[in-house]
């Protein structure tokens, strides 16, 4: 088994020790970090007091954005479908002719 990492994360002002893979720590700290900067707006733009409720609000957002990409995916896949079954429909017709 890999070395283990014993990291301490900091969120919405209690900290959570983590024991993770080493190379789980940069993505780990960049999303505490995108999420007390979330919680930050949040409570900044909105009179949100409670914690838990800004916390909701997050990953009401993160997940959002999640779904959102695996969407635009989707979507983007089936253009790329469309768009090479037209480009082999042309070089079928090409290639008879």
């Amino acid at each position: 088994m890999a070395e283990q990492l014993k990291i301490k994360l900091s969120i919405a002002n209690r900290v959570y020790p983590l024991t993770i893979a080493p190379s789980q720590e940069e993505g780990l700290r960049k999303a505490a970090k995108k999420i007390e900067a979330m919680i930050s707006q949040f409570e900044q733009n909105y009179s949100v007091r409670d914690k838990q409720d800004v916390l909701a609000m997050c990953a009401l957002q993160f997940a959002s954005q999640t779904e959102q990409k695996n969407i635009d995916t989707i979507h983007v896949s089936e253009e790329v479908e469309d768009r090479l079954a037209a480009l082999n429909d042309l070089l079928k017709s090409h290639l008879v002719s």
